[in-house]
């Protein structure tokens, strides 16, 4: 049996279809542009399939001689209820490479569904979420009792155009963070601290991120924040944002922004990934303020992407995954990390 690959057509998508084939995987090639699927497909020698998501018979013949699903094509927000849905219906297993909350939430609300249906919902089978939600997994070992998390990374290859759009999408509803087991949101550019992420002290500064939903169901620790890196001009940006949400929020900003994305973004280059390692940070703390932090050195996140969702894919094609809802940390334990190229060791400090 072999997986779809949805919107291989994008960066990401077509570097995990690239590496796919490099370790003699044959993918079935597929998202909505004809030209593109079928250029990468002949060029790769992978079978290739052209639909919408908003195609629903379509994508439920697509997903007929398939045994899982690796989902790349954001916002996932607006393109992982259909897949996921067609996916429950066809008994297919789910992965995808999104950080955004909802997606993780939309998966833990189905989860009765996957038992039913007999099939893994993994979202965020990529960075940042694999190596937090391995880091998470740990420090909650460590400390038990931790009622506060914090996770956080450092990681400066740049981003690829749907990167930048789903962060512009975020950024209009402002920061979230986990507040006594609930999502609860916050102004962006409210939460900042100095964090030695594992290169020295740096800025760091609160973040929509995913984690603060990952996070909380592999360890149950009912208070998260999410950091990132950040420079005092980033912060004053994102304190800027957060007084034009409602501007930003209008159909006719977020085009323009997402049409200057489009023309002006250049996606990393090979050179930059490769020359660009990801820092990545965590801390626990418990009533009693005793606190454990954790560290881990990542190769840089588009590499790290896909080593790890190519690794999590395998195994689900060779050994049936449980049913269910899980985190990648929850799915494999808090050392898979580790096993990635370019990872480190997880080191705790208390």
């Amino acid at each position: 049996m072999t997986f779809l690959l949805y919107g291989a057509n994008g960066y990401t998508g077509e570097l995990i279809a690239r590496e796919a084939v490099r370790r003699g995987m044959k993918p079935v090639l597929a998202g909505r542009s004809k030209e593109k699927i079928g250029k990468l497909a002949a060029e790769l020698g992978c079978p290739s399939a052209v639909f919408d998501l908003d195609d629903h018979t379509s994508l439920v013949s697509a997903l007929a001689d398939v045994a899982a699903v690796l989902h790349c094509a954001g916002p996932f927000s607006a393109t992982a209820r259909s897949m996921m849905q067609a996916c429950l219906a066809t008994h297919v297993h789910y992965f995808d490479i999104t950080g955004e909350i909802p997606v993780f939430e939309l998966a833990h609300g189905v989860h009765d569904k996957a038992v039913r249906s007999g099939i893994a919902l993994v979202p965020g089978v990529g960075f940042d979420v694999v190596p937090t939600d391995c880091l998470a997994i740990k420090l909650k070992e460590a400390l038990p009792d931790a009622t506060h998390l914090a996770l956080g990374f450092d990681s400066r290859s740049g981003l690829s155009k749907g990167t930048a759009k789903t962060s512009l999408e975020a950024s209009t509803e402002g920061s979230r963070i986990r507040r006594n087991g609930q999502l609860v949101s916050v102004p962006l550019g409210s939460q900042q601290r100095r964090i030695d992420f594992g290169n020295g002290e740096r800025l760091a500064v609160g973040i929509p991120w995913g984690d603060v939903s990952t996070a909380y169901y592999s360890t149950r620790i009912p208070n998260i924040e999410v950091f990132t890196a950040t420079t005092p001009q980033g912060l004053a940006r994102m304190r800027r944002a957060n007084m034009l949400r409602a501007v930003l929020r209008t159909r006719l900003v977020q085009g323009i922004a997402r049409f200057g994305i489009d023309r002006q973004l250049q996606p990393p280059t090979e050179a930059q990934r490769s020359s660009n390692p990801s820092f990545v940070w965590g801390e626990a703390r418990n009533a009693a303020q005793k606190t454990v932090t954790a560290r881990l050195v990542t190769a840089n996140g588009y590499a790290l992407t896909i080593a790890s969702s190519l690794a999590i894919i395998g195994r689900a094609l060779v050994s049936t995954p449980p049913p269910g809802f899980a985190t990648p940390g929850m799915l494999l334990g808090a050392d898979f990390v580790s096993t990635l190229p370019g990872s480190s060791p997880i080191r705790l400090d208390a």
